[in-house]
């Protein structure tokens, strides 16, 4: 099992930016690929971006690309998203997951193929 400890969340303007971080532990050393989803009040836990933890390999949801881009330190276990032209609609909770297992076809998309959660971080952006 991995920990995972989400930080860099808070309140920004519209235009602004943000750049989330996600710390890995315990069982890190295998992970095969980290994402972001988010959750917004009433809404569906959506899919943000993944990156594949050995190629680098990224995908980012069509609402999100060009704005947010995903990155990882190897060395440091961690994953970042930063967040640029945020918008009032991405406002929500974002948590990283975790996938340790080598798994080719994953559909990483979906969050039933992640393993591992953080508790999640607030994004807010005002108008």
């Amino acid at each position: 099992q991995v920990q995972l400890v989400e930080s860099g969340g808070g309140l920004v303007q519209a235009g602004g930016s943000l750049r989330l971080s996600c710390a890995a532990s315990g069982r890190a050393g295998r992970l095969f690929a980290m994402g972001w989803f988010r959750q917004a009040p009433g809404k569906e836990r959506e899919f943000v971006a993944v990156i594949e933890w050995s190629s680098g390999f990224a995908l980012y949801s069509d609402s999100v690309k060009g704005r947010l881009t995903i990155s990882r330190e190897n060395g440091k276990n961690t994953v970042y998203l930063q967040m640029n032209s945020l918008k009032p609609e991405d406002t929500a909770v974002y948590s990283c997951a975790a996938q340790t297992v080598y798994t080719p076809g994953m559909n990483y998309y979906s969050a039933l193929d992640y393993d591992d959660w953080g508790q999640g971080t607030q994004v807010t952006v005002s108008a």
